[in-house]
């Protein structure tokens, strides 16, 4: 039983895209059979996905925002359950987290799903290519319209000397390596700079720290890692197909974050700084924020601050100790003569007269 078999709907509808993308270029000029038309079918096929699923796009950016407007609440739900590690505070942090979500209308694979809905159109691509030399020697059943003709045709078409059926491990052409290779290049540096120019221009600083930001950067290497290791198994029409799709999306997201930015993001700082050169260009000047006043009420009296007293002149020791000059001092001084000591015991009376 082939496992890949719920995958022949998607195979027959490639096929009838690519055909009917080679049938136009031939309407408008290209050569029919083994040519370039055949090369440039595969890059129409990747416009007419696109196309269909640019409201998933739309939808992928709202996800993706929502994702960066919650990530405060996120940490401080992760900073309120840190180092518990039993089963009632992770049934906890999991409910407060999903009602998050629910807030804020978004979860983390909404952001997801146009590379989920891309994946099985890749792989249906990827066994419609493989499958072109069993077709075209009547070995396998025909898919759609293309048939043992239509196969030899497309198996033909080259890239640079590279045909788009030719896989890197499978082929002993030199030229048709180095072409391989530099279209692996290609796929991985795409990918690359598709996923930077989301992350790190259309995010706010928030979104840039805790444990999310950190998967996001960790998985900004990993994907063109897992790209480069696995490419070398895929035909060239697949190369030629996710390079294309990688194109697409760079442009696809350069024109929406230089447009609508994320609140908060390094692209919405740039956009206003446009918006502000322009403005001033035309001669347009910014009207000041308005000043909103303030009711008016009862007037508050100021308060009366108390003057400092005078300090009283205090005569006698408390005086001297204060440095200060008594009464008694500055009164002058009579010398009576000497004084007689005064008599110990009581006082006697004098006598009378006789």
């Amino acid at each position: 039983m082939d496992f890949f078999a719920f995958l022949a709907p998607i195979e027959w509808v490639v096929a009838w895209i690519m055909y009917l993308c080679h049938q136009g270029l031939v309407f408008l000029g290209f050569s029919d059979g083994p040519g370039p038309a055949w090369v440039l079918s595969i890059v129409g096929l990747v416009v007419i996905i696109r196309i269909l699923l640019i409201p998933l796009f739309f939808k992928q950016i709202k996800a993706s925002r929502g994702m960066q407007m919650l990530q405060p609440e996120m940490q401080a739900i992760q900073k309120k359950y840190k180092g518990k590690s039993d089963p009632a505070s992770r049934e906890a942090m999991s409910r407060e987290t999903m009602e998050l979500y629910r807030k804020h209308g978004t979860n983390p694979f909404a952001s997801c799903m146009p590379i989920l809905l891309q994946s099985p159109i890749f792989f249906a691509l990827f066994r419609v290519l493989n499958g072109l030399v069993p077709i075209s020697d009547g070995s396998d059943d025909p898919i759609g319209p293309i048939n043992a003709a239509v196969a030899s045709d497309i198996e033909s078409s080259s890239v640079f000397g590279a045909n788009l059926s030719d896989v890197f491990l499978r082929t002993d052409d030199l030229q048709a390596k180095i072409v391989i290779a530099v279209l692996i290049l290609a796929m991985c540096a795409t990918t690359f700079f598709t996923q930077r120019q989301l992350t790190m221009k259309n995010m706010p600083k928030a979104a840039l720290e805790g444990p999310m930001a950190s998967t996001q950067k960790m998985m900004l290497y990993v994907f063109p890692f897992i790209f480069a290791v696995s490419g070398v198994n895929f035909p060239v029409g697949v190369l030629v197909y996710w390079t294309t799709t990688n194109l697409w999306s760079m442009g696809q997201q350069f024109y929406t974050i230089r447009r609508m930015p994320a609140p908060g993001s390094e692209a919405e700082r740039l956009l206003k700084e446009r918006q502000a050169r322009k403005k001033a260009a035309k001669g347009i000047v910014e009207d000041a924020a308005p000043v909103i006043e303030q009711p008016r009420g009862q007037r508050q009296q100021p308060k009366r601050k108390d003057r400092q007293k005078p300090r009283p002149q205090v005569s006698g020791p408390s005086a001297a100790t204060n440095g200060q000059k008594s009464p008694i001092e500055d009164a002058p001084v009579v010398d009576d003569g000497p004084s007689e000591p005064p008599a110990s015991g009581p006082a006697k009376k004098p006598k009378k007269k006789q």
